[in-house]
């Protein structure tokens, strides 16, 4: 027979939720760097300080990146549209 031993753990989750609306890149951004980058409250203020300023290096990188995909994805949309005679939802999307 198989016998469990130990504490298996999921970790924490955290949810955002938005009204009417996705995401922006800025608040992805934010939900990746909590996973990618955790600043110490103890450490010394030095070594905090430069921690922070890479985090937000990092977070102008991803919310740059991030807004080139949404827009090549409505390029995508907008081309996929056109291609089945769709050019007033091509137009809307186009437009967005």
């Amino acid at each position: 027979m198989f016998e469990l031993t130990g504490n298996p753990s999921v970790g924490s989750v955290e949810v955002k939720t938005t009204s009417n609306r996705g995401h922006s890149p800025e608040e992805i951004a934010d939900l990746a760097l909590s996973k990618i980058l955790v600043v110490g409250e103890t450490a010394p203020p030095a070594i905090r300080d430069q921690a922070i300023a890479y985090r937000a290096g990092i977070k102008n990188v991803l919310v740059y990146y991030m807004n080139k995909m949404a827009q090549s994805e409505r390029t995508t949309i907008w081309a996929l549209m056109r291609q089945q005679g769709h050019e007033d939802v091509a137009e809307i999307i186009r437009r967005l």
